[in-house]
């Protein structure tokens, strides 16, 4: 039986061979872990529209969202995460800028293991970049 589900999004942004990370703030939950940018999906909110508002808010970019590549359901003790990564593309000559997050990264692929990420992130990344087999 699960526990509470939380739909959660994340945006997979890939720029020459590197992957875009945030780094989630001190008085977050978990915090200063890493992970792709994206959240929670609001009640009446498609996937879509929610990881576009999460990122705007977290890196102060819209993204262009392309295609779902994977989701994974996570449980923790209390509550089910189940991620939905989406393909996404930043506008062409724009920065991502840390606004509600503690750092951005650009990172190689063969380099996200050496950060730290929640642990349903993590099984989402291992699982939809084949890090590990």
């Amino acid at each position: 039986m699960l526990n509470n589900v939380i739909e959660v999004v994340a945006a997979l942004i890939e720029r020459d061979g590197e992957y875009l990370i945030t780094q989630r703030t001190a008085m977050a939950v978990l915090p200063l872990l890493w992970e792709f940018p994206g959240g929670r999906v609001e009640p009446g909110e498609s996937k879509e529209a929610a990881l576009i508002r999460e990122v705007e808010h977290r890196i102060g970019l819209t993204v262009a969202v392309t295609e779902c590549v994977g989701d994974n359901l996570h449980s923790y003790d209390s509550h089910d995460v189940h991620i939905t990564l989406f393909s996404c593309h930043l506008p062409s000559g724009c920065e991502p800028l840390p606004r509600s997050v503690g750092q951005v990264r650009w990172v190689a692929s063969d380099k996200l293991d050496t950060y730290e990420f929640p642990p349903a992130d993590q099984d989402s990344m291992y699982k939809l970049l084949n890090l590990y087999q």
